[in-house]
């Protein structure tokens, strides 16, 4: 596993798994603007799009998909001065109220026109303001432990923060400097 700078400031990193040639944040944005793998996504997990959207058109789930993709890419990617990541992270479980070390985090689009952001990205926040992307999914159930896909999310970040511990890795500082020495 290795680790990409997406943004020059150090505020944002993602994950390169093994055997991957890109990072998971480049692989993310690229399936959801992909409308070959979105047909794929959704004809395969339609029922959800349904029962918990109340969306039957696909053509509809893959531009709305497509539109919230760019939308949450100019977010994520901004790199103006006043940019600031902890206004589109949040904690992963809703109910936690305070701060963790190494804290599972998501982000989404808030306020949508149409209906609720379906997109998720998955995080470890070293500190506030500094992110490791773990993935990414289209979130179509209240829970993640209920599809296979969004599972595998929560396995992913586990798996990073696990490594982050086992490094001694608990803040950007300590991030930089492991980094360096990969």
């Amino acid at each position: 596993m290795k680790f990409d700078r997406i943004l020059e400031n150090d505020k944002l990193w993602a994950v390169r798994y093994d055997g991957d040639d890109d990072n998971i944040l480049q692989k993310i944005f690229e399936q959801w603007s992909n409308p070959i793998w979105l047909v794929d996504f959704f004809t395969e997990n339609i029922s959800d799009l349904e029962s918990y959207f109340k969306i039957t058109d696909l053509n509809r789930a893959i531009f709305d998909t497509i539109d919230d993709n760019n939308e949450l890419q100019c977010l994520i990617l901004d790199i103006t001065p006043d940019a600031d990541l902890d206004k589109i992270f949040r904690p992963l479980e809703n109910n936690r109220t305070n701060e963790i070390v190494l804290g599972k985090e998501k982000a989404k689009l808030r306020k949508r026109p149409r209906h609720a952001s379906w997109l998720r990205l998955y995080a470890i926040k070293l500190e506030p303001g500094c992110y490791i992307i773990t993935g990414g999914a289209i979130k179509l159930t209240k829970k993640m432990e209920e599809r296979s896909h969004t599972l595998q999310e929560l396995r992913k970040m586990e798996q990073v923060r696990n490594l982050l511990v086992e490094v001694g890795v608990v803040d950007n500082v300590g991030f930089s400097e492991y980094v360096s020495e990969l």
